[in-house]
């Protein structure tokens, strides 16, 4: 008591009564409620058990269904009975086929027919065309001929239109000097003649034409 007395008396001694007594409040309540927590989560681990009740369903009583209703029959009443008539068919007398005396004729043979004389096919008549240079416009001479005393005859294949006109030309025969030859054939390209004929009409044909080259004095 004596050693009580004299904590409580001493500061010292009553601010560590003081925290004692506040340690044990806080080891008490800690103990408290670690024990229930602890009390909590074993009930809460124990397994919940759960039971679904159905609602039982009337049973009902096995009634055999209805027997099917038998299907009527129609009988079809027969036709009446309806005699055919009576027709009476009357058929002519035969014919008797009348008695001819007939003398058998024999037939007077055909007419020779008369053939006429085949005619020979016809052969299409044609005319040459008419090339005349005369009635053409001259070729100039070439000067590198005409410097050289180039002269001859150089003979031209010229096929003529319908209308006369010249499609093409060609030496068919030179004059021996290429520039004359080339000379002429352009020259006499530009030329009109008469195209040629098969019955009459204007067709158009090959011809040939002769051009002289001198070399005037």
């Amino acid at each position: 008591m004596e050693a009580l007395r004299s904590q409580l008396t001493n500061p010292m001694g009553r601010s560590a009564s003081i925290a004692l007594v506040v340690l044990l409040h806080v080891v008490i309540i800690y103990a408290l409620v670690t024990g229930l927590a602890r009390r909590m989560v074993e009930v809460v681990r124990h397994p919940m058990e759960t039971k679904i009740i159905e609602e039982a369903k009337p049973v009902a009583p096995d009634v055999p269904p209805p027997a099917p209703l038998p299907t009527p029959k129609f009988e079809v009443p027969p036709p009446p009975y309806v005699p055919p008539p009576e027709i009476q068919i009357q058929h002519p007398p035969p014919l008797q086929p009348p008695i001819v005396n007939t003398t058998p004729v024999k037939p007077a043979a055909p007419p020779p027919v008369a053939r006429a004389a085949e005619a020979p096919p016809h052969a299409p008549v044609h005319t040459a065309p008419v090339i005349d240079a005369t009635r053409c416009e001259k070729p100039e001479y070439p000067a590198a001929a005409r410097r050289f005393r180039e002269s001859g005859t150089v003979v031209l294949r010229i096929l003529v239109g319908i209308d006369g006109s010249v499609i093409s030309s060609e030496v068919q025969t030179s004059s021996g000097s290429k520039r004359l030859d080339e000379a002429a054939r352009e020259g006499l390209s530009l030329c009109r003649f008469k195209p040629g004929m098969v019955d009459g009409k204007p067709e158009q044909a090959w011809s040939t034409l002769r051009y002289a080259w001198k070399l005037e004095e």
